[in-house]
């Protein structure tokens, strides 16, 4: 977009950038083996912010809230969960909100998003994890 300024020699040219996530660019793979437990990591500076909402969620994080939200916390415990199969880190009054995903199945591997709902407009923290479920040996 061009803006004319107040004489014809003054423009003013405004860009606007939008960042996408890839399907290919994603922050971290995590590996795990089929009835295990496996960690999808996420954290926050919870001595600046204090504990604050974060979601988890299947698929990339959206624009807004989780996708098919798995489970949700307050910052300071879960507050809605899909199933007993997805749970919290203990560190939660830490900043550690990573995903625990009781006996994994080869159905679990996919993209998982966090959302940390930092307080303010479009400051939301958003880590996108691609996690690859394998059988053991």
């Amino acid at each position: 977009m061009c803006f004319k300024g107040n004489n014809d020699k003054e423009e003013v040219l405004i860009l606007t950038l939008s960042v996408f996530t890839v399907s290919g660019s994603f922050a971290q793979t995590v590996y795990g083996v089929v009835g295990q437990s496996v960690t999808l990591p996420c954290k926050y500076n919870a001595r600046y912010y204090g504990p604050i909402p974060a979601c988890w969620g299947r698929g990339p994080v959206p624009l807004r809230s989780c996708s098919e939200e798995i489970i949700k916390s307050d910052g300071l415990r879960v507050t809605r969960r899909k199933t007993f199969k997805y749970d919290l880190s203990k560190g939660l009054r830490r900043g550690d909100v990573s995903l625990t995903i009781h006996n994994a199945a080869e159905s679990d591997s996919g993209i998982y998003g966090c959302r940390v709902e930092i307080p303010g407009l479009f400051n939301d923290q958003k880590v996108n994890v691609r996690l690859i479920i394998k059988k053991g040996k």
